[in-house]
């Protein structure tokens, strides 16, 4: 996969929990996306929800993944289990610790409405403020770079 081969779930809370203990905020929350099991790290799961809840840091758990199905392919029908490796039990244990709830969602539809139920279980007061400029500025480092390559291309002719 794109993070790699492994995943480190305790390691992964354990760095939320580094990262948000700072915050001045009544309430941290922590939002767990896993298809597979804790495979990596130092910390297990269960050690790193221990320490989350220690810290007021609700967890919420998705695991994502289709049940088992039937798929046709160039040598034949075949079973598949995409959830395979998805350690339920621990999630739900990590979202129990802490005071969140585990989700499973199998499709893109039923993490929608995961995020929608989220959404009001953590309704946020305000969101963040980002600063985006009213007027383009692109046209500047374009115009000079223009105008350099023209007297670029004279002085060239001129030497000629």
């Amino acid at each position: 996969g794109l993070a790699g081969e492994s995943t480190a779930i305790g390691d992964a809370i354990g760095l939320a929990v580094k990262r948000l203990q700072d915050q001045q905020t009544d309430t941290r929350v922590l939002i767990l996306l896993t298809d597979g099991a804790n495979t990596a790290g130092e910390v297990t799961p269960i050690k790193a929800a221990e320490i989350a809840a220690q810290h007021q840091l609700k967890i919420y758990t998705i695991g994502i993944g289709a049940d088992e199905m039937i798929v046709s392919s160039f040598f034949g029908k075949r079973r598949v289990n995409p959830s395979r490796d998805l350690d339920e039990k621990t999630l739900t244990a990590i979202a129990e610790k802490t005071g969140g709830r585990y989700f499973r969602a199998r499709n893109t539809d039923e993490l929608k409405q995961i995020y929608q139920l989220l959404d009001q279980l953590e309704p946020v007061e305000k969101d963040k403020q980002f600063f985006r400029p009213r007027s383009e500025l692109f046209f500047w480092p374009l115009g000079v770079t223009l105008i350099l390559a023209a007297l670029i291309s004279m002085a060239r002719l001129r030497w000629r």
